[in-house]
């Protein structure tokens, strides 16, 4: 061994080194420049020879390294003036004799810069998903992969995969001071390679991490993150630069559970890519307007859906990010949104996921009495911690702008925003002000919507939940949440307990049907037959099955349910199936059995909603004033006895007059107010024949007589079918 050489070696950073306990090792790796010359120190464990290709200016020189420790540490001195620049690598030889020429992870200089660092600890950068995580990228001519993740209170962290053996000692990432960051770029890595990170904690505990801003992962304790670098191409300019302008427009929503519309996935199958044809055709042909997505992000096999494991990735099943990409430039391209369904208020306690993730609760809370939602188990965001909120808020903005998604639900905020929700007392921690409310969440949503709404992209966000709270959204500016618009739960609620009942029995039920009319300006709202009320817990049928009496019934009793929520002056969104009277509840793994079509029943009511839904888009006073009260207007509330409703819907342009009829009788002679004298022609009618109605329909126009009614100097008199609504244009 040479003794120059020996004397140079700090002894003590080796034995770090070798232990895996180094955190600075690009201090000690790599070339440096010394009195004596370039010293370059590597360490390659289980190997037979290592050599360095050394240039300096023009000059090329091997030279064989040295075994300084035998663990793996290999150094050379080699004879250079300071002034000269130099590049290099190594050639490595196996035990089995084979030679690999590798570029040295530590001759480059910290991929993170000044300004994404201290931007990401103070919570004000947005898109740290562009620089934490796995980024596949060029670097002075040399392709690799560079890594970084926040781990402060790590001792040391480093990139494991089977391009190392899952050795933590070969790949020891460099820690940026101040920020508790960690990163490395290692030449070679590519799209498609396994990777996690190996972390050594206080105690000398060493743990294997996922990747928190992985794009993509494997299921599984052992599955690991992935590294992937997109080539897709999006098509949708026009689409998203006429988002930006127009106003949202008919908003009638297909909820879709992507694990199950057509078949289950398989992981690395084409998934999402393969589901696009049979999707965008079907919900183009019905005339929806948007299609939400049910959280398509990574969840644990055997997990509940809601339960994301990776926030960053699309959901191994169903293929990857490609896929998601491809199917929402397909939809944008047949003039339909996409909506995504959006976790923010909790997250696993997969042993390799975010849970105590660095041997602290780096993203959750350190009191029990805060850590972990009552209802679920999981484990709550700690939303006052400035990186916390940079990682949610990045998150939000990964699915908007990278995947072009033009809405967020934000899913559970009941969850979210009590502390004290699904807990007994003394198991919750109040806020300083003694009360229930999660400030720091509150504050946090707050956010979401401030940043999305200065970024004038046109996308918008859905808060499902909070339906006794006040200002959802309202503008921020406003003491309000900010949120575009809310899910009223409390009229799909009222809607169908009152259709439950037998028609006979509804005359003391009336006021379930105009109550959610009395709030109906006070939020922006959307009318949800969601997945939630036909999942199956605790007995829940479809919506088909919720109707009394024969199945004749049913399915008319279905179609006024849907026409009235048409009609009403907000959006609506309806899960996959219940528009073809599906007879089974969602289960999470049956998938959606398309030959239902093949029924008369289901197919008649099947055209029904899809002419419902041409119409409703058709015609700008059922949406244009949503949630104003210049959109709407009583012509009879009061109609308890004959369970019959009759209101306006105006638009810019039109007035429609609205007539339903939820008793199980014919009015064959029903007199209506107007609003002005003059001519309506019934336009819309549920008790068509073809679908699947009597037929009692008004076929001729109606011409308004000088007739007291409801208020009005004048009326017409129509028929009303039994279970119905009628729709009539007024001239």
């Amino acid at each position: 061994m040479d003794k120059k050489l020996y004397k140079m070696m700090n002894w003590a950073e080796i034995e770090a080194l070798v232990y895996a306990e180094e955190d600075r090792p690009h201090e000690l790796l790599g070339g440096h420049f010394t009195k004596d010359g370039i010293l370059i120190q590597a360490f390659f464990p289980d190997v037979r020879k290592v050599s360095v290709v050394v240039q300096i200016s023009r000059t090329i020189n091997e030279y064989d390294m040295e075994l300084m420790d035998e663990a793996g540490f290999y150094a050379v001195l080699i004879r250079a003036e300071k002034k000269n620049r130099f590049n290099y690598c190594f050639k490595v030889t196996d035990n089995n004799g084979n030679t690999e020429e590798i570029y040295d992870p530590y001759s480059f200089a910290p991929i993170i810069s000044k300004e994404d660092a201290e931007g990401f600890i103070k919570g004000t950068h947005h898109e740290m998903y562009k620089v934490l995580g796995a980024h596949v990228r060029e670097i002075d001519g040399i392709k690799g992969t560079g890594f970084a993740l926040w781990a402060p209170n790590a001792i040391r962290a480093s990139v494991v995969g089977a391009f190392n053996n899952w050795d933590g000692r070969v790949h020891q990432m460099r820690r940026l001071s101040d920020y508790g960051i960690f990163e490395i770029f290692i030449p070679g890595i590519g799209k498609g390679e396994e990777y996690k990170f190996e972390l050594r904690l206080k105690g000398g505990v060493v743990t294997l991490k996922k990747d928190p801003y992985a794009f993509a992962s494997k299921k599984g304790p052992d599955g690991a993150s992935v590294v992937c670098e997109s080539g897709y191409e999006f098509h949708d300019e026009k689409w998203l630069s006429e988002r930006k302008k127009a106003g949202r427009g008919a908003m009638s929503v297909y909820e879709v559970d992507p694990f199950t519309f057509s078949k289950p996935g398989e992981e690395g199958g084409e998934g999402l890519k393969e589901l696009s044809d049979s999707l965008v055709s079907y919900v183009k042909d019905m005339g929806y307007t948007y299609v939400e997505l049910m959280p398509v992000m990574q969840h644990e096999e055997g997990g509940a859906l809601y339960e994301i494991s990776s926030p960053y990735a699309v959901d191994s099943a169903l293929g990857d990010g490609d896929g998601l990409k491809y199917l929402i430039d397909r939809l944008h391209g047949e003039g339909i949104g996409v909506i995504l369904d959006w976790v923010c208020g909790y997250f696993t306690g997969e042993e390799a996921g975010l849970s105590g993730f660095d041997g602290t609760c780096l993203y959750g809370h350190q009191d029990l009495r805060q850590r972990y939602n009552g209802k679920r188990g999981t484990l709550i965001y700690n939303y006052a911690r400035p990186e916390v909120s940079a990682y949610l808020l990045g998150n939000a903005s990964f699915w908007l702008n990278e995947y072009h998604a033009d809405g967020l639900k934000v899913d559970s905020l009941e969850e979210m925003i009590y502390l004290d929700f699904g807990k007994k007392p003394g198991d919750w921690l109040p806020n300083e002000h003694g009360g229930k409310e999660n400030l720091d969440a509150i504050a946090f949503l707050k956010k979401l919507n401030s940043v999305r709404l200065a970024e004038n992209e046109g996308y918008f966000t859905i808060a499902d939940g909070l339906s006794t709270w006040a200002g959802v959204t309202a503008e921020v500016s406003e003491e309000g949440m900010g949120f575009d618009y809310k899910l009223d739960k409390g009229f799909t609620s009222d809607l169908l307990d009152f259709l439950s009942y037998d028609p006979f029995f509804r005359t003391h039920h009336y006021g379930e049907l105009t109550y959610a009319l009395s709030y109906n300006t006070s939020e922006r709202f959307i009318l949800p037959f969601s997945v939630k009320e036909v999942e199956g817990e605790d007995g829940t049928k479809p919506l088909l099955l919720k109707m009394p009496g024969g199945i004749t019934n049913k399915y008319a009793n279905l179609r006024a349910a849907f026409g009235f929520m048409a009609a009403f002056p907000a959006g609506f969104v309806s899960f996959m199936g219940q528009d073809m009277g599906c007879e089974h509840s969602y289960d999470g793994s049956t998938p959606l059995d398309m030959s239902l079509l093949e029924g008369e029943d289901n197919r008649k009511f099947n055209l029904y909603i899809k002419e419902l839904l041409h119409f409703y888009s058709a015609h700008p006073a059922l949406f244009e004033y949503d949630g104003q009260e210049k959109g709407f207007e009583w012509i009879n509330n009061t109609a308890a006895n004959d369970n019959v409703l009759v209101f306006l819907r105006k638009g810019a342009g039109e007035k429609l007059l609205i007539v339903l009829n939820f008793a199980n009788v014919l009015f064959s002679d029903y007199r209506v107010g107007v609003p002005s004298p003059g001519k309506y022609k019934e336009i819309f009618n549920s008790d068509a024949v073809r679908f699947g109605g009597g037929g009692s329909v008004n076929p001729r126009v109606k011409t308004s007589k000088k007739e007291a009614c409801d208020g009005r100097k004048d009326s017409i008199r129509i028929k009303a079918a039994p279970l119905s609504v009628a729709v009539f244009k007024c001239d």
